[in-house]
């Protein structure tokens, strides 16, 4: 029985496609990462920003948002949030989320 790629070894795919040019095939592979990884922040972060380039902003919010619920002390997640929901005519989740990566960087 053949064994099943860690969810490291496919994330890891999906950047060699996102690297070699194939965005949407990227975005597509990380999505069937998070299906059986629904907790894997790291994916949900690439994919906010990856669905943000391809003009998908409600699926780009919602896998900032997802990321920042995964990791709420990482200043990180936060910036991505601001620019998703900016981009995705949000003003107000941006302005908030941004807010929040000020106070979280304020903390480290």
């Amino acid at each position: 029985m053949p064994v099943m790629p860690s969810r490291e070894d496919r994330y890891e795919s999906a950047e060699q496609l996102k690297n070699a040019g194939n965005l949407a095939e990227a975005v597509a592979a990380l999505e069937a990462v998070v299906i059986d990884f629904p907790d894997f922040s790291l994916a949900h972060s690439a994919l906010a920003a990856w669905c943000t380039r391809l003009e998908r902003h409600e699926d780009a919010v919602r896998h900032a948002l997802k990321a920042c619920q995964l990791e709420p002390p990482d200043p990180f997640s936060y910036p991505a949030m601001g620019v998703a929901c900016m981009r995705a005519g949000r003003i107000t989740e941006a302005e908030d989320a941004l807010a929040k990566s000020r106070l979280l960087g304020e903390k480290h």
